[in-house]
């Protein structure tokens, strides 16, 4: 199976200058883990749970502090042909929840730890 199947939905972004309270409440009323944080279009980072809680415990001005201070930068993509077992593997070796898919420069979603893990004991059964 490729990663292109677990891909559901739209893509939620936030800006850069997003408020940390502007981007936790983007990826509440979403239910996401991740947003997407983009400029024009472009991928220019992501912000995570974690890093939300990384912000809790660096004491962020959750009104002040944007998404750019608290993202990951540029993340590593993949394309949407990239096969599930393949995505397992690099997210347990990096530890990275989410993982953007993205074909010529256009961002079809975010997918999670959840949704490889749905993938594989799917495949199973």
């Amino acid at each position: 199976m490729r990663v292109r199947e677990l891909v559901a939905g739209e893509v939620v972004w936030v800006a850069p200058e997003a408020t940390l309270r502007q981007a936790a409440e983007v990826m509440v009323s979403a239910e996401v883990g991740s947003v997407a944080v983009a400029v024009d279009g472009a991928l220019e980072g992501i912000l995570t749970e974690r890093d939300i809680l990384r912000a809790v415990a660096g004491v962020a001005d959750f009104d002040v502090d944007s998404a750019s201070t608290w993202m990951t930068e540029y993340p590593e993509s993949f394309t949407p042909e990239m096969e599930v077992d393949d995505a397992a593997d690099w997210m347990l070796a990096t530890g990275f929840r989410h993982l953007p898919l993205v074909d010529g420069g256009e961002v079809l979603g975010v997918i999670s730890i959840k949704d490889v893990l749905w993938a594989l004991t799917d495949e199973k059964r």
